[in-house]
């Protein structure tokens, strides 16, 4: 099993930028693909973005892809997404995510979450 817990959320204007972070508990975080999600008031739980268990593969959604960037230290067991000319629209709670295999696009099929963190966009 693996845990999660995210930081780094906060109140950020119209085209800043936040780093969000997301610390595994465990020896075999590199065993694991990891990704996040983010749900904004009364809307589903959406994919922003994945990674592969070695860094070598990403995936972003397309209402998040050139703006951010997921990455991973597997030696500090952190992932993190760098989040870039941020809009109003981006404000959600942001969910780390972890799977063995792969992350996949659908929250329903997850099976391990942080408790979130909220990013907001406003001026």
């Amino acid at each position: 099993q693996v845990q999660l817990v995210e930081s780094g959320g906060g109140l950020v204007q119209p085209g800043g930028s936040l780093r969000l972070s997301c610390a595994a508990s465990g020896r075999t975080f590199s065993s694991y693909a990891m990704g996040w999600f983010r749900q904004a008031p009364g809307k589903e739980r959406e994919f922003v973005a994945r990674i592969s268990w070695n860094g070598g593969s990403t995936y972003y959604a397309d209402s998040v892809k050139g703006r951010f960037s997921i990455s991973r230290d597997n030696a500090n067991n952190t992932v993190y997404l760098q989040m870039n000319s941020l809009k109003p629209e981006d404000t959600a709670v942001y969910y780390c995510a972890a799977d063995r295999l792969r992350v996949s696009l659908s929250s329903r099929d997850i099976n391990y979450w942080g408790k979130g963190t909220l990013v907001t966009v406003s001026s």
